[in-house]
């Protein structure tokens, strides 16, 4: 008798619970992805490795081999100016893998947005925690062993006015410590404000130019041919390439 009075209310209390869940709003936000698009150019030009020529603001004629670089540290600006801090991740774009300039950031919040933010390079937490997986691993060759960082950003190539016998210009921009940190972030307002939905991805199309890393401190190679070490010379370029993205569109 006991045990079926028992029965009897909670059987009740679960029927009483389960009306109040199913009439309780869900205040959970959903959440989507968003999708970054991103073309490297030499100014109005596409950027093309080894097989054309360029001039920086120097005029000195120049080709690139090599194009790569950290983002991380993503945040999102709402229309009414809140900043959502979105999930850590970290990316490595090398200009010769074209899959590395398309990146997908999960768990976006719904709503509606006006801006974008993010790091160019890897922040201090991360080179300070030794060795890690993934774009942050030390096999990538982005990582100074010898100086416990990361290069935050790379370019190589080659200078006829560069005196050394190989010609090459190596500018590997590294330093997250005190003053000669290279950490630069970027902000960049959308044309129109970028709607997050369940049932949508939006695409922002960025382009990364090169040219910027040589103004405008103008960067001449028959004075700076070699950068792989944090100094003055990386937060030149630093100072320099903090400017190089531009948004050149968004589609929801």
């Amino acid at each position: 008798m006991v045990l079926r009075i028992f029965i009897s209310y909670a059987c009740c209390f679960l029927l009483v619970n389960t009306l109040f869940a199913q009439g309780r709003p869900d205040t959970r936000r959903a959440s989507s992805s968003l999708q970054l698009s991103i073309k490297h150019v030499m100014g109005q030009q596409p950027l093309v490795r080894q097989q054309v020529t360029y001039t920086n603001a120097a005029g000195e004629p120049f080709t690139i081999s090599r194009f790569r670089y950290f983002l991380s540290n993503f945040s999102l600006e709402t229309v009414h100016g809140e900043k959502v801090v979105l999930p850590p991740v970290y990316f490595l774009v090398d200009d010769a893998i074209d899959t590395s300039k398309t990146i997908r950031l999960d768990s976006v919040p719904a709503g509606q947005y006006k801006s974008i933010q993010f790091l160019i390079g890897v922040d201090s937490i991360r080179n300070m925690s030794g060795v890690q997986s993934g774009a942050l691993s030390v096999e990538t060759g982005m990582f100074w062993t010898w100086n416990s960082g990361y290069i935050m950003a790379q370019i190589e190539g080659h200078s006829p006015v560069i005196t050394s016998p190989t010609q090459e210009f190596l500018f590997h921009a590294g330093g997250y410590k005190s003053k000669d940190q290279v950490l630069k972030y970027v902000s960049l307002p959308f044309p129109q404000p970028l709607a997050i939905a369940a049932d949508r991805q939006p695409r922002i199309q960025l382009t990364a130019d090169v040219e910027k890393w040589f103004v405008p401190d103008t960067v001449s190679f028959k004075n700076i041919a070699v950068i792989m070490a944090p100094g003055v010379k990386a937060r030149q370029v630093a100072g320099n390439y903090q400017h190089m993205f531009q948004m050149t569109g968004i589609s929801n």
